[in-house]
């Protein structure tokens, strides 16, 4: 199993922790501190480490910042944790606050006085996150002061090792586009604004070398930064236990390897023979723009050149994008029928069902690992939006209720998510009211044609609509990027209030709208999408896009209140399922087959 189920965090880890914190600051000379959950470069998939916030706070959620200063501390959390939070931190000692409502920024400038000294570790904040934080310090004629060594790890006596999982080559005919010709691109991207760039981000570097590894939980990671010169030269900052002699073969020519201990050293030595840089400020850890400053190199702001790029898939990626989704698809079907089975017997459990969608997943045998742990949530647990099962937590799907299960698997040639939300037992009118609004908001995506330089906030609207028209809504954003056997959360495309980058062909997005009761049950519905080309309408005078539907599963038609949708809604419904069945049904077994044909079966207006 990848996922395990014992608590990992609890309250009480604040009650004796942040005291021992504070002893530290003292040692330190610090009045307070701020520890973000991240890592050095960035990712949401923290290796153990890392994951200071949970060890200090109890706080297990994908992303979050705490404040401590000598008597008061708060933790950051945005909408998805609203809930999670008040079960996993000693609320008496950190106060959840709201955020993007208030910012870390924003509370320490309010909340510190004059001559308060408030260390940060440069490591784990981005240029752009430090000068905020140093702005407001400033305001309140207080000090940011960047710490040698993390305060949290100086308390973590047993705090794990740094990984060094071996680096291994993505081969090219699930990239379509060899390292050699992307370092090309990025130089060429860069060089009529500066001599080299820093890439930070550890999916960037996987993408742009055409390497994976296994440094991190969930995601095939290799944690290294890379730099590209205009003249594209190409280093790997790792070390060099990590790259086996098989995989040195076939890395680029053109690329040197420089341990992460002479990062300093090759920056003030100017081995890139780089005077100029490009640095993308909102990545980069201010300990990588401290060393560039202080060799005197000219910085130059932009953003990641690898982003654009690796987010527009190659042929080669899109077509392992669907042979992953069929293999996981059949997967799912799999795991729903077994879920039919045994679900009226009342002795099914959110642990239990999660384990059986693993192996569901594990005996296609090309699973590499899931790709976040399942949010396996019946009843109210559903409503809990990141919701992490534990021994602790761990409910019975219990009849006349709805279960929520969203997961997804990690597989050499692609990366899946998928959300079902399934009626256990006889589900109410408001269940299935409420269940086919958030579906109207998914078809509404699906559906969706839209002009080239289209923004995922423009496209936003089209999911919340049916659930807006009666007073509801959700806290999350509509759609995230997935990497290609990468990171299943990939920026910088998106679906969301706050989506403000163009969506591109080649783009592969979640439909995800969902809506959640609280103390009751929660609901979600969630396909992977990948932007492509459409016919241009006859009569039309824009270039358009529209979405095709990648995730091959069954949607639950017992929660399906027909009478809510229009003929264009069910019609694409229907279609849906009818592919489904095409494409799934020769991976399966006759019972699992029989059970697809019922539930793909077309509806009708009642």
């Amino acid at each position: 199993m990848f996922q395990i189920f014992s608590d990992q965090a609890s309250p009480d880890q604040g009650r004796v922790r942040l005291p021992l914190l504070r002893e530290e600051l003292q040692e330190q000379g610090l009045t307070g501190f701020i520890l973000p959950r991240a890592d050095e470069y960035g990712g949401e998939n923290l290796a153990d480490y890392a994951e200071r916030l949970a060890w200090l706070t109890g706080f297990t959620g994908s992303a979050g910042t705490v404040i401590v200063l000598r008597n008061k501390a708060a933790i950051f959390i945005d909408g998805r944790y609203t809930l999670q939070v008040r079960d996993q931190v000693d609320t008496d000692l950190l106060t959840p606050v709201s955020f993007p409502e208030t910012t870390p920024a924003q509370w320490l400038k309010e909340n510190i006085k004059e001559g308060d000294v408030i260390g940060f570790d440069p490591w784990l904040h981005t240029a752009k996150h430090a000068e905020q934080l140093e702005q407001n310090c400033i305001k309140a004629k207080a000090k940011l002061e960047p710490v040698s060594k993390n305060p949290v790890d100086s308390i973590w006596s047993d705090q794990p090792a740094r990984p060094s999982a071996p680096i291994v080559p993505q081969p090219f005919e699930l990239t379509g586009r060899n390292a050699e010709d992307k370092i090309q691109l990025i130089a060429d991207k860069i060089a009529d604004k500066a001599d080299a760039t820093f890439i930070t981000q550890a999916d960037s570097v996987a993408w742009l070398l055409n390497i994976r590894g296994a440094d991190v939980p969930r995601a095939p990671l290799p944690l290294a930064f890379a730099i590209v010169t205009k003249s594209a030269k190409a280093y790997l900052i790792c070390e060099e236990k990590k790259l086996p002699r098989e995989t040195c073969k076939l890395l680029p020519n053109n690329l040197t390897v420089v341990a992460p201990k002479e990062l300093e050293q090759f920056f003030t030595g100017n081995e890139a023979d780089a005077k100029s840089w490009l640095i993308d400020l909102t990545l980069t850890p201010q300990a990588v723009v401290s060393m560039l400053e202080l060799s005197n190199a000219v910085l130059v702001e932009g953003s990641d050149p690898c982003l654009r790029l690796k987010s527009a898939k190659t042929p080669e990626e899109l077509a392992g994008m669907r042979s992953a989704h069929l293999r996981d698809g059949a997967a799912m079907v799999r795991f729903l029928s077994w879920l039919d089975n045994v679900a009226p017997t009342g002795t099914v459990d959110e642990i239990q069902a999660a384990k059986q969608l693993e192996q569901c997943r594990t005996e296609t045998g090309c699973l590499k690992d899931i790709s976040f742990d399942t949010i396996s949530g019946a009843g109210p647990n559903g409503a809990i939006v990141h919701y992490r099962v534990t021994e602790t937590t761990n409910r019975r799907l219990e009849e006349n209720s709805l279960y929520l299960v969203d997961s997804g698997g990690q597989y050499p040639d692609g990366t899946t998510d998928i959300t079902r939300t399934i009626a256990i037992g006889e589900p109410d009118a408001e269940m299935r009211a409420c269940f086919t609004r958030v579906l109207k908001g998914m078809i509404a995506i699906s559906l969706a044609r839209f002009p080239q330089g289209t923004t995922g906030a423009q496209l936003d609207t089209l999911a919340r609509h049916a659930l807006w028209q009666v007073g509801l809504d959700y806290a999350h954003g509509t759609g995230h990027g997935v990497g290609s056997y990468l990171c299943v959360h990939e920026g910088p495309q998106n679906i969301s209030k706050r989506g403000s980058v163009p969506l591109e062909e080649g783009n592969i997005l979640s439909n995800e709208p969902g809506y959640y009761k609280e103390g009751t049950w929660g609901i979600r519905i969630e396909n992977l999408v990948a932007v492509q080309k459409a016919e241009v309408p006859k009569g039309g005078e824009l270039a358009v896009h529209e979405f095709e539907t990648l995730t091959l599963c069954p949607i639950d038609r017992r929660l399906v209140d027909t009478n809510l949708l229009g003929i264009e809604e069910l019609n694409w419904l229907n279609d849906y399922h009818e592919r489904v069945f095409a494409e799934l049904s020769n991976d399966l077994e006759e019972d699992e087959r029989l059970w697809l044909a019922e539930a793909t079966k077309p509806l009708h207006k009642s």
